[in-house]
């Protein structure tokens, strides 16, 4: 079988898997979202172990949940019994992780665990285990088979834990009615961060950067005015500073192959009425669907007196990491 073959084997396998884990859900995935829920409204925190391939699956987990709101932490199984159980409080939840079962170092814990008024909720693929017998929620990740051609490492069922983790973080997120905001706040640095915090204010291009005509000028005058804002587009505005149009070096390009006497004429017979704009109090991710979606190389910005004070470029996005 050549790397290929074998590749796409293995992503056969563990789509069956998922497939197989989804028919699976019932009741108890309603239970375990709703206990949640209210442990966190009573400020309470979700806490998840495991042992080996388990607890790395809970670590991403665990992220999940707190970057979308739901507090949470990880607790290390072994170092729980020497002092580390103390981040453990009544009322919190446990996200138990053992596909057997029957992990000796996280059945340990188990009673420790039950000496605090939380709940249990297990993902495990052998709902007559021991841990299962413990909890007061259990979800089954049981898979047919491991991606492993020795059926022993964990593949499939560590992906299908993987899924099931965030079907519950995402139903919680729902639930709790998480915020597009909200997630902003949390990812404050990077990429997600700058789109969804920074407003169109911060992006924009002002004062002589910003080419602002006003409507009796000539299409000349108003070249110029573009040309020293060394902008592609020019926001036309009447006698009382509003807007009505926009003209752009592609419709200059277009009108001149039309008519040799157009520098002479006013900019406002050739202007573009009612063109797509933006307030400046939006947030800079709706710039971004506004550009995918409109296919325009720039955006004016207005105030709330439908004034032009800015401008977003499309070529500026890539250098301000929104792109």
């Amino acid at each position: 079988m050549s790397h290929l073959a074998k590749a796409r084997e293995v992503f056969d396998i563990e789509l069956l898997a998922l497939k197989s884990v989804r028919q699976q859900l019932d009741a108890n995935f309603n239970l375990a979202v709703e206990t949640i829920v209210e442990s966190l409204r009573q400020r309470g925190k979700i806490v998840v172990v495991g042992i080996g391939k388990s607890g790395t699956v809970g670590r991403k987990i665990s992220a999940t949940l707190t970057s979308t709101g739901s507090t949470s932490v990880v607790l290390n199984s072994v170092d729980a019994l020497h002092g580390d159980l103390g981040i453990v409080s009544d009322g919190d939840v446990i996200l138990a992780l053992s596909y057997s079962g029957e992990s000796e170092e996280l059945l340990n814990l188990i009673p420790a665990l039950k000496r605090f008024a939380v709940k249990i909720i297990s993902f495990t693929g052998a709902v007559k285990s021991s841990l299962a017998r413990y909890s007061d929620v259990v979800l089954n990740v049981k898979v047919p088979k491991e991606a492993c051609p020795f059926n022993l490492a964990p593949t499939s069922s560590t992906t299908a834990t993987l899924v099931m983790g965030d079907a519950l973080a995402m139903a919680v997120l729902q639930a709790r009615g998480f915020r597009r905001q909200d997630y902003a706040k949390r990812h404050p640095s990077g990429a997600i961060g700058r789109a969804l915090l920074m407003k169109i204010r911060d992006i924009m291009r002002t004062g002589n950067r910003n080419a602002v005509a006003a409507d009796y000028l000539t299409v000349k005058e108003a070249l110029l005015v573009m040309t020293s804002a060394k902008s592609g587009s020019l926001s036309v505005v009447n006698r009382r500073g509003k807007l009505i149009g926009v003209f752009t070096d592609g419709d200059f390009r277009r009108h001149m192959a039309a008519n040799e006497n157009l520098l002479a004429e006013s900019i406002r017979s050739v202007i573009t009425t009612h063109p797509i704009c933006i307030r400046e109090d939006a947030l800079a991710v709706e710039a971004l669907k506004i550009f995918n979606e409109r296919n325009i190389d720039d955006l004016i910005v207005v105030n709330a007196k439908k004034e032009p004070v800015g401008l977003v470029d499309s070529q500026d996005l890539p250098k301000l990491k929104l792109m």
